[in-house]
């Protein structure tokens, strides 16, 4: 079974009270359970891991128990040339998810540390963006058991 880890970075435990206009009314929580019934749907297991620490999130990684990522790292895609690091030393493919598009918004979050090493970015479709990913996952899987 395909082991997918859900790594959500800074501030995203706020989900459904952080400038809802922009991210929506969903609790991560919420997400997660969407996430979840879709991976029960593919056949999937699913991981979550949120943290507003960089170092955490970073050690997750390093644990390498999964064989793919979803990613949101949140402000840190911006800043973190660490967790670029750390997700290029694991080896293992990720899919960004972003809930806005941070390319439409502030000039800093059209800087992006993460986009060019992960194997497709998925941003502006909301808490969808993660099913997305999800799905891309299970079928890069599914083909690599047929091949």
């Amino acid at each position: 079974m395909t082991r997918v880890l859900v790594l959500q970075g800074p501030n995203l435990d706020l989900l459904g009270t952080r400038e809802p206009e922009i991210y929506g009314h969903d609790t991560l929580d919420d997400v997660h359970a969407e996430i979840a019934a879709r991976a029960g749907e593919l056949g999937v297991e699913v991981a979550f891991f949120q943290s507003n620490h960089e170092g955490a999130l970073i050690d997750r990684l390093h644990e390498r128990d999964f064989d793919a990522a979803i990613v949101n790292a949140g402000g840190l895609t911006h800043t973190s040339v660490a967790l670029r690091d750390a997700l290029l030393g694991i080896a293992r493919p990720f899919w960004e998810v972003h809930l806005s598009d941070p390319a439409t918004r502030e000039p800093f979050r059209q800087v992006n540390f993460l986009h060019d090493i992960a194997v497709d970015s998925v941003v502006g479709q909301g808490k969808h963006g993660y099913l997305v990913a999800l799905d891309a996952i299970a079928a890069r899987f599914a083909g690599a058991r047929r091949g």
